[in-house]
Formats: C-alpha cells, structure tokens, sequence
C-alpha cells in the first residue's frame, strides 16, 4: 500500500513536471509568433512605398476660385465651419511600376451653419463626387506636392459644380486633405 501511494505521489510530480514543461513551450511558441507576425506588419508597412507616409495639413493661401464663391467677404458669409467627410476614401492608383493603395482623410471648409447643414445633407453626392476626382489620378501625380495640390483643386472645383446643380450655390469653399497616405 505504501509502495502504491509512493509510486501515484511520483507519477503526480511528473505530470506536474511535464504540464510545467509544457507552458512554458506555449509560452514561447506564443512569443516567436507575436514577433513573426509583428514583423510581417513592419515589412508591410514599410517595404510598401518608395518615399515615406505623410499627412498634409493644407495652409496654401485661398485660390481665386474660393475667393469668388464666397462672394470675396468671407465675414458676411459667416464664420468657417469644417464638416468632415464620415470615412476616409481608399482606392487604387496606377504606377509607373506598380499600383498603389491611397488613402485621403478629407474636411470641407464652409462658411456659416446655412451651408454646413446643406453640406452635410450632401454628403453622399460629395463622396461621389470625390470619389470619380479620385480616381482619375496616378501614383506618379500623387507623389508630387504639385500633384497633390492639383488634386486638390481639382476636387473642389468639381463638389462646387456639383453642388452648384443640386442647391444654386456652391456651398463649399475648400477642400482640405487632412490625411494623406500612399502605399
């Protein structure tokens, strides 16, 4: 009986031994894949474009074409107002050698609660609108400051039109790309 007891107390030991063995194997085999795929996302990131991310912050002086739909006296228009569009657009672009993924954080500059309000009934017509901007551009222009400027331009001129068919004004001063990333 002593011998039975001692031999299950040996076996108990063993199994703890092991099952102690084997955390420890988790514990590792966890850690080794933590650092794979968390180097797999570095590379991702960083081996995807040949210039670094970046986030522009428009401060260009007002064109003449915001200047001429605020009538040219921004304070009798109101006070400015951003309305922020409510996801960022992603979308494809052609490259010279491959295509690219973008990325643009986008906020409307308006004048007045009058046309915040018309721009965010609008939204859905905006997006469109951004979105057929967006995708006649490349890579090779969005990798230029110029190419992002005209982008830009481009953009606005088209939401005004827009929005100058649908409610008789064009509603909207600027165009402002608060994110900007490319892969």
């Amino acid at each position: 009986m002593a011998e039975k007891k001692k031999a299950a107390e040996e076996n108990n030991s063993l199994e703890i031994e092991e099952t102690g063995g084997n955390k420890k194997k988790l514990i590792i085999i966890i850690a080794a894949a933590v650092v794979v795929i968390g180097a797999a996302v570095a590379f991702f990131l960083l081996s995807g474009s040949d210039e670094p991310a970046e986030t522009l912050a428009e401060e260009a002086p007002i064109s003449a074409s915001a200047e001429s739909s605020s009538g040219g006296n921004a304070a009798q228009m109101g006070s400015a107002l951003y309305v922020a569009m409510p996801r960022p657009f992603v979308f494809n672009v052609p490259g010279a050698s491959r295509d690219r993924i973008v990325q643009i954080k986008v906020q409307l500059l308006v004048r007045g609660e009058v046309n915040e309000e018309v721009a965010k009934k609008h939204i859905p017509l905006i997006e469109g609108t951004l979105l057929s901007v967006f995708s006649t551009t490349t890579a090779d222009e969005l990798s230029t400051t110029a190419g992002k400027e005209t982008l830009r331009l481009s953009a606005l001129d088209k939401v005004q039109e827009a929005l100058q068919n649908v409610e008789g004004s064009k509603v909207v001063e600027r165009v402002l790309f608060t994110g900007f990333v490319m892969q």
